[in-house]
């Protein structure tokens, strides 16, 4: 059959439709099956090209081959929760060895900074305040979380435990700031520290506003605070703390070491993030200091308050012994004791009863035990 009478006759697409059928006649080969969609731990990945996000969200390993033939892209891969399987493929896809892949699926992390075999893991732990109507001993005030970023010379991957501190607004605002996400990767994990030290000072500002409600309780004239309460919101900023403070080395560490850390570009950046931190610190300190004293204060008043229902109780006790001693007597009931024949004795003794117990109660309540 002449394939050009063909083309001649019905035109080019014919042509072509043929072309394929014929070719796959010669060649029976089928076509490359397209790449299963990202598994729902993805929340989301794509490529960036010179600080911009290409189209479309690929499958993670098409993405990363995509980013490795352009000098100036790389993929941002974010997971939250990822099983063993899907962090497997992740770590073989990307060249994390077996231990990255394992820390990656632990939670609870210390926030940290390692470095080695040109890959980058920065630790940080996230933190979102629980609402509450009234503070008690079982209350969840602050929440924690954590989340690793795996920085590689293409690549970036942000994996998230917990539902504290999710990162779709920070990948919404880097994403306005081209000039800065042109640095690569690096200004990713910029953008991450940045969002996790805000939350720490929105929490604090939260925090603030309780501890003011539980001063004000304390040292009110009713005293309603509850100890148990002030035990709970010192167990919580307990965990804010351990939450905030270990981020100081890793990020005076990438301000300060010269090679292996952020560009040049991005140093400010992170000088900025790092004064920032310093001022959440410095609140929670102060926060901890000043639930310390309310803490202490209620101690004592419960304190006072125990030594004053001691006197009260003594005081009546008191009072009580007059009674019983005067009673006690007259209900000897002795042949030969004196009065026991007398007419009025008995409302004499009454009388004798009521005026050592008045004497006593006015005494008492003149030194203050009543």
């Amino acid at each position: 059959m002449d394939h050009s009478a063909v083309r001649t006759w019905r035109g080019p697409r014919l042509s072509a439709l043929l072309d394929r059928l014929l070719g796959r006649l010669v060649d029976p080969t089928p076509e490359p099956a397209a790449r299963p969609s990202n598994p729902d731990a993805v929340v989301d990945c794509a490529v960036y090209v010179n600080g911009r996000r290409e189209p479309g969200r690929p499958h993670y390993a098409d993405a990363y081959a995509r980013s490795r033939r352009n000098r100036r892209s790389f993929v941002w891969l974010g997971l939250h929760d990822p099983g063993p399987a899907v962090m497997a493929a992740v770590g073989r896809t990307f060249g994390l060895d077996e231990l990255r892949v394992e820390q990656a699926l632990a939670d609870g992390h210390r926030p940290t900074l390692q470095q080695q075999g040109g890959i980058t893991l920065l630790v940080l732990r996230t933190a979102s305040y629980v609402e509450h109507t009234e503070l008690t001993d079982t209350s969840e005030v602050i929440d924690t979380g954590d989340v690793m970023v795996f920085l590689g010379d293409r690549f970036v991957i942000t994996v998230r435990h917990g539902a504290a501190g999710a990162l779709a607004s920070v990948r919404d605002d880097i994403q306005r700031r081209p000039g800065v996400l042109a640095e690569g990767p690096w200004a990713v994990a910029y953008a991450v520290c940045a969002r996790m030290v805000e939350l720490y000072l929105e929490v604090s500002g939260h925090l603030e506003r309780d501890l003011e409600r539980v001063e004000e309780s304390v040292f009110a004239r009713d005293r309603s605070a509850d100890i148990q309460h002030i035990y709970q919101l010192k167990r919580e900023v307990v965990e804010f703390k351990r939450a905030v403070l270990p981020l100081q080395t890793p990020l005076r560490t990438l301000t300060e070491q010269p090679a292996g850390g952020p560009p040049p570009a991005l140093h400010r950046w992170f000088v900025a993030v790092e004064g920032r931190l310093t001022r959440a610190v410095d609140r929670i300190g102060a926060y901890d200091e000043l639930l310390n004293s309310i803490l202490q204060s209620r101690l004592a008043q419960l304190a006072v308050d125990q030594n004053n229902d001691m006197r009260k109780i003594a005081a009546w006790a008191a009072i009580a012994a007059t009674q019983t001693a005067v009673a006690g007597i007259y209900g000897m009931n002795f042949a030969y004791m004196p009065e026991l024949s007398f007419r009025y004795g008995y409302p004499a003794a009454l009388l004798l009863m009521a005026l050592a117990g008045l004497t006593l109660y006015r005494l008492f309540r003149r030194s203050g035990w009543l």
